[in-house]
């Protein structure tokens, strides 16, 4: 799995979401590659695999959220007609890949989905003989790679996107904290890269066990390793449903001080809103999708569905926008590999965003600080992939 990510909910509403998925994708050239063939004249049968069916109430929260989003972003394009087929997993690999292939024997030309990473790289083997390509609302970058593209935001995508911030801004000693379990390292991991590729300096790397005890019993030796390191900014992994929390008081009770040391976040810092009044956290920095954009597609799911969207529903209007971005150019070979890691990316809900060949993404994001207990954008999340994006 993984998914150790926070997204927020917002609300407003108008900004023209039609444009959304078609305005970059018509600039490039698209070569064949691996993918199926379309005829884009008529409706494009897309396969949505979502976790419904599993007995657990949340996930098909999830899966009626990912539809609807869908849904709604089909409704957005325009000179695209998209066949959209539902399909439930239960959240099993085995069922997915069921699923995954009895798609693909109904006429899918592409697979959305599934959620969980087990189940993404499952379905990608499933149908990888069938020369399909499937887009999946996993971050797992692990799975990615092949006929297998991962939407979900990525810890290294954040990582470069603060590392080359904090280096801007004149914060190239990074001390790296993290907590001791798989993802928190995936965190480390992937900053300690961006370190290396921004030309920032590693000023030390130290873990705590991830529990509030641990955190009670590594402090002490944490602060002295920050202040001898002579760090001018610490890297935290944990998020606000972990560790974080406990970081924010403790650390500064023991001599880290963030009016001396610039704190940055792997995760959201802005879910719960409650996190905001944490002391620790003031002025510290976070990244962020695109808020606007987020705001927009929140209240415009809230009209049309009576309630606010999954956080990681608006993957699912991402995954729609491209394939309707890419179909509008009029191409047989539209959802090919080569068209779907076009380095022009697209824009969806969540801001621009571009498939990479490893099957990884890229996003453009915010830098956002809280200051009186309320997130401040210190700088935008670029609108495009050209030079000087701030990507």
């Amino acid at each position: 799995m993984y998914f150790a990510f926070g997204i927020g909910r917002r609300a407003l509403l108008q900004l023209g979401f039609v444009l959304l998925a078609l305005l970059l994708a018509a600039c490039e050239p698209v070569a064949m590659g691996n993918g199926p063939s379309i005829n884009p004249s008529k409706p494009i049968p897309v396969a949505l695999l979502v976790p419904g069916g599993s007995g657990n109430a949340g996930d098909d929260i999830i899966a009626a959220s990912l539809a609807n989003a869908a849904r709604l972003a089909i409704a957005d394009l325009d000179g695209v007609t998209i066949d959209l087929r539902v399909y439930n997993t239960a959240g099993n690999p085995e069922v997915a890949s069921q699923m995954a292939r009895q798609a693909v024997q109904e006429g899918a030309k592409i697979i959305l989905g599934p959620v969980f990473a087990q189940n993404a790289a499952a379905v990608g083997n499933a149908v990888v003989s069938r020369n399909v390509n499937v887009l999946s609302f996993s971050n797992n970058p692990a799975i990615a790679g092949g006929n297998v593209f991962i939407l979900g935001p990525t810890f290294q995508n954040t990582a470069n996107r603060l590392v080359r911030f904090s280096v801007g801004r004149g914060k190239d000693r990074i001390m790296i904290i993290h907590g001791q379990d798989a993802a928190e390292i995936a965190g480390r991991d992937a900053i300690t890269r961006a370190i290396s590729l921004s030309g920032g300096t590693l000023a030390g790397i130290t873990g705590f066990e991830l529990s509030q005890q641990g955190v009670i019993n590594a402090v002490r030796d944490i602060s002295r390793e920050v202040r001898s390191s002579g760090a001018e900014a610490i890297f935290l992994t944990s998020g606000t449903s972990g560790a974080l929390p406990f970081l924010a008081q403790l650390l500064p009770e023991n001599g880290v001080d963030p009016k001396t040391v610039q704190y940055i976040g792997l995760q959201r810092w802005d879910v719960p809103a409650s996190a905001l009044t944490l002391p620790g956290l003031q002025n510290g920095w976070f990244a962020l999708p695109d808020p606007q954009l987020n705001r927009n597609f929140a209240a415009r799911y809230a009209a049309a569905y009576g309630s606010n969207p999954h956080p990681i529903a608006g993957l699912a209007y991402d995954g729609i926008a491209a394939i309707g971005a890419l179909a509008a150019q009029g191409k047989n070979d539209a959802l090919t590999r080569a068209a779907l890691t076009q380095p022009a990316g697209f824009i969806g809900v969540n801001g621009v965003f571009r498939l990479l060949p490893d099957g990884t993404n890229q996003r453009g994001l915010a830098v956002a600080t809280i200051q009186d207990n309320q997130v401040v954008i210190i700088d935008p999340a670029p609108r495009s992939f050209g030079a000087g994006a701030g990507l």
